[in-house]
């Protein structure tokens, strides 16, 4: 095996792992800012300059407190559950394609860990598994609370996911891959998928914020109902690791719908800019371009949780089934429709 490949591998794979922590970090530190500001508050500000250093002192003070595991607990599972939860969340940036290959020192360099031809398969399984992190922590416990949040999750992203690959089922016949690669490179410039999958793009980001548990999908960690969810019984890092996971999951969910629908690195004239600089620096502009639209998503997220008050259960419910899946199966019939249409004429 090329020692070479071996390095740059594990160079992207520690860069990638590093970004997600960092961004988790300061997402907690974004929402206490973003929420200050639509309710007409200062958020934090004594932490260092405007509160900019408040993420570290959360951390350090989620390492500092006492360690407690309930002695009803299923202590072996009590533990695995906040490593799963935080595993599942950060495998997932395994298959995005975060730019254009790099030419370094001879080399090409791709800026995606691995390229599978199932990327879209590997996203959903990854999201499948996530819901066990949270199912585990709520049933090792050994508090109603706790256990009811965990059937609640189990049950909510089972619907939502339905819905999920139904919506993405029309945009996979637009684009004859399961790619991810493929699918940002045929939307070379402005012709992003959005365009052609209104829609499906809605149904998709909506189930979005379901599986991540945002608000106003929030039913597992309903503190009005639930004290605190599936990590009621949780302190010191491993709550913080449910906390890191949900916001990772927010990083990742917000980097699939920039890949899926809107071009992922692509942007307009993009070639024009290309034709002025390197490559590398074109790349490096693609990656940049494609982070921003991964900040917008997750400030989109931010400003619906404080925006739209919280579903009732039965409304959950009803939205899953009675709403989502219909118009994913109905948006699946008319792009299957206009493909044959096209391709005929």
């Amino acid at each position: 095996m090329d020692i070479n490949f071996v390095i740059e591998k594990f160079a992207l794979v520690t860069i990638l792992f590093s970004i997600s922590l960092v961004i988790a970090m300061y997402s907690t530190y974004a929402e206490r800012k973003v929420a200050a500001f639509l309710q007409d508050r200062l958020g934090p500000d004594r932490a260092g300059p405007f509160g900019i250093l408040q993420p570290l002192a959360d951390g350090l003070k989620m390492f500092m407190k006492e360690e407690i595991i309930p002695s009803n607990a299923s202590k072996w599972l009590f533990m695995v559950g906040p490593g799963l939860a935080m595993l599942c969340a950060c495998i997932g940036t395994a298959v995005i394609p975060w730019g254009q290959d790099l030419n370094i020192g001879g080399r090409v360099v791709p800026l995606q860990v691995t390229d599978i031809n199932v990327g879209v398969l590997y996203l959903f399984g990854v999201v499948s598994l996530g819901v066990y992190g949270v199912m585990i922590g709520g049933w090792a416990s050994n508090n109603k609370y706790s256990l009811l949040s965990a059937i609640r999750a189990a049950s909510q992203n089972i619907s939502y996911e339905v819905a999920m690959g139904l919506s993405i089922i029309a945009l996979l016949l637009m684009t004859n891959t399961l790619s991810l690669k493929e699918i940002v490179a045929q939307q070379h410039g402005w012709h992003w998928n959005v365009i052609y999958q209104p829609l499906g793009f809605i149904i998709f980001m909506v189930c979005s914020f379901a599986e991540t548990n945002r608000a106003p999908f929030d039913l597992p960690e309903c503190e009005t109902e639930l004290i605190g969810g599936y990590h009621t019984e949780y302190s010191s890092m491993k709550l913080g690791f449910y906390l890191f996971a949900e916001y990772i999951n927010m990083f990742v969910s917000s980097a699939v719908m920039a890949t899926l629908y809107f071009g992922g690195y692509n942007y307009p004239w993009m070639d024009t800019v290309a034709a002025h600089v390197s490559p590398n620096t074109a790349a490096l502009i693609g990656t940049v371009i494609l982070f921003a639209k991964i900040f917008a998503f997750i400030f989109f997220f931010m400003w619906v949780r404080w925006t739209i008050p919280r579903f009732r259960y039965d409304q959950l419910m009803n939205l899953g089934w009675k709403t989502l899946i219909p118009l994913a199966i109905a948006n699946i019939i008319v792009t299957g429709i206009v493909i044959a249409v096209v391709n005929k004429f």
